[in-house]
C-alpha cells in the first residue's frame, strides 16, 4: 500500500491511497480516502478528495538519525568507519512537507552553509524493545524519502560538539511523498537513491551500500530503548553532499532540491531565504 497524508480544499487532513495520484513528486489526482489509524489499520472508504497540498506522510513521535552509514560518504569526509552506528536527533519541529520550502536560517555565524542529505527513511509501526535483527523488519510500518538538511557551520562549529543545532532548524526534515508499506518493498537494501540540485545529479547510490542495514539499525536502536510507533529513522546519506565538493555547493534561495528513492518516489522542495 502507498499511503498519502494530505490537506483537501476545505482544510481537512486525510490519509489516502496513492494509486498513481503522485507523479514525479506532484499530486495530480483525487486519492481514495482511508479511514482509521495507520498504526491500527487503514481501510479504503470509496470516497475521494482533491489534494490541496501533500503533507509529510507521518507525524513523528521521534526523529532518529544515523550518521556516516555509507563508506563512500565517510571517505569524502575523511573520517573512519565507526564501530557502532552514530546516532543524533532532529527536532520534531523540523518536519517539512513535499513541495514546501526549505527555509535558510537567519541565525548564522558564518553564512548559510546549508546542505542536502538524501536518505531512505523508515517509520516504526509498533513498539520495539530489544528487537533482534532477524525480527526487526516486522516492526516497520513503512518507508518514505527523507532529506536531512544540515546547516554545516552550526553542525560542526556552533553546537558545542553536538550536531542537533545544525540539523534541527524548522523545515530541515522534509519527508514524503508517500509512505510505502513493506509488502511493496520486500528488501530495503535493494533501492537506488539519488539527489538532484536544480536538475543536476549530486548523489547517486544504492541502499545496499549501507554499512549498517535497516534491520541492524532497528535492532541497535531498540536495545534498552523503546522505539515508539511513529518513530522515524533516517538511515544515513551517501556521498556527494555539497560540503564535501570542491568548490563547495550549498543551498541558496531559488534552488530546487530533489531526493528520489526507488519504489517510493520523488521528494522535491524549493529553497527560500
Amino acid at each position: 500500500m502507498r499511503i498519502l497524508r494530505f490537506e483537501d480544499e476545505s482544510g481537512q487532513i486525510h490519509y489516502g491511497l496513492d494509486e498513481g495520484v503522485v507523479q514525479d513528486g506532484v499530486a495530480t489526482g483525487h486519492p481514495v480516502l482511508l479511514k482509521g489509524d495507520p498504526y491500527q489499520g487503514l481501510e479504503p472508504t470509496g470516497e475521494k478528495a482533491k489534494v490541496l497540498r501533500l503533507l509529510a506522510p507521518v507525524v513523528p513521535t521521534n526523529i532518529l538519525c544515523i550518521g556516516r552509514n555509507y563508506v563512500e560518504h565517510i571517505k569524502e569526509l575523511g573520517n573512519v568507519v565507526p564501530e557502532h552506528p552514530i546516532l543524533f536527533i532532529k527536532n520534531n519541529g523540523s518536519i517539512n512537507h513535499p513541495g514546501a520550502p526549505i527555509r535558510l536560517p537567519k541565525c548564522q555565524l558564518k553564512g548559510p552553509e546549508v546542505d542536502y542529505e538524501g536518505e531512505l527513511a523508515v517509520v516504526i509501526g509498533k513498539a520495539a524493545f530489544n528487537v533482534t535483527e532477524e525480527k526487526a523488519l516486522g516492526y516497520v510500518l513503512g518507508f518514505t524519502v527523507g532529506n536531512d538538511v544540515s546547516a554545516r557551520h552550526w553542525q560542526r562549529h556552533g553546537g558545542g560538539g553536538q550536531w542537533c543545532r545544525g540539523k534541527g532548524f524548522d523545515t530541515f526534515c522534509p519527508l514524503g511523498p508517500s509512505l510505502v508499506t513493506p509488502d511493496e518493498i520486500s528488501d530495503p537494501q535493494r533501492l537506488h537513491i539519488q539527489s538532484r540540485l536544480n536538475g543536476e545529479v549530486m548523489q547517486d547510490s544504492h541502499t545496499g551500500r549501507m554499512i549498517h542495514t535497516v534491520a541492524a539499525l532497528i535492532s541497535f536502536l531498540s536495545q534498552d530503548t523503546t522505539l515508539l510507533p511513529g518513530t522515524v529513522i533516517l538511515t544515513g546519506t551517501p556521498s556527494g553532499v555539497g560540503s564535501a565538493r570542491s568548490p563547495q555547493v550549498f543551498l541558496k534561495d531559488g534552488d530546487i532540491i530533489e531526493v528520489e528513492v526507488e519504489g517510493i518516489g520523488v521528494l522535491r522542495n524549493p529553497v527560500v531565504e
